[in-house]
């Protein structure tokens, strides 16, 4: 790799958009982008994907990632072995970064460089896992109707939790409780992964099986993805609004 191109590469990865500056490397790049580059805050992508592999395998999967940011889950997805991955993402510079990356890798990864409708995307395809990581919560914002109202929106939610249901065997999701990413806008009136899950098991009622619910615990000063309990479905706010957010791995009926 010459100079030129990891420069792009750096680049690439350092512009900023409003949900960038959080997402690690992963570690098929560590190698071409390292200490002299300002690493962003982690938002624990290394221990939710090892909640993920707990769960459920990528070898030889086909993936999409919607919404993939720089491309965490993406590469760590092809370094799994998935078959390919199709890689999500509305913002330019973030899909540019993959797509430089993909290609000096020489990895089979689809760059789609769009917003995720819950339309007409995928709409004749069939893929093996869908990575839905905090997306819907930002519906009226980043896709669907600006106009919405917050109740509109939970309702849209739900059809977007649903659209993957006879296009994918698995789903793993994780939400936000703030509409838009605005802490003034709960979701939930009180902010509950109680309501949340709940939410969620009413959504996919008759088209998905909720097989596994993780909930991140701070264990030793570390954070670690356990299985859904009565003691950690309290909300707990030493932990921040995005470590009392579950992860649900979902399987589809179709």
């Amino acid at each position: 790799m010459n100079l030129t191109e990891r420069d792009i590469l750096v680049d690439l990865y350092q512009k900023n958009s409003k949900h960038s500056g959080y997402q690690i490397l992963p570690k098929a790049l560590k190698s071409f982008i390292h200490q002299d580059v300002k690493q962003f805050i982690s938002r624990f992508e290394q221990e939710r994907l090892d909640w993920v592999t707990s769960q459920i395998s990528f070898s030889g999967k086909r993936v999409v990632d919607i919404g993939g940011n720089t491309g965490f889950f993406t590469f760590e997805a092809m370094d799994l072995g998935a078959e390919e991955v199709i890689y999500i993402e509305g913002n330019a510079n973030h899909a540019q970064f993959v797509s430089k990356a993909k290609e000096l890798l020489g990895l089979n990864i689809q760059v789609k460089n769009k917003y995720f409708d819950f339309q007409t995307d995928l709409e004749n395809d069939h893929v093996d896992v869908v990575l839905l990581f905090n997306v819907i919560h930002h519906l009226g914002d980043d896709f669907g109707d600006q106009s919405f109202s917050k109740e509109e929106a939970l309702e849209k939610m739900k059809e977007a939790i649903n659209y993957f249901s006879d296009k994918t065997n698995l789903m793993v999701l994780q939400m936000g409780f703030c509409w838009k990413g605005d802490r003034n806008e709960l979701l939930f009136k009180d902010g509950t992964k109680s309501e949340m899950i709940d939410f969620v098991k009413s959504a996919v009622d008759g088209n998905w099986v909720i097989q596994s619910i993780g909930v991140p615990e701070e264990i030793g000063g570390l954070t670690e993805y356990k299985e859904l309990s009565t003691e950690n479905i309290q909300r707990n706010d030493s932990l921040g609004e995005f470590r009392n957010r579950p992860i649900f791995i979902l399987k589809s009926k179709g």
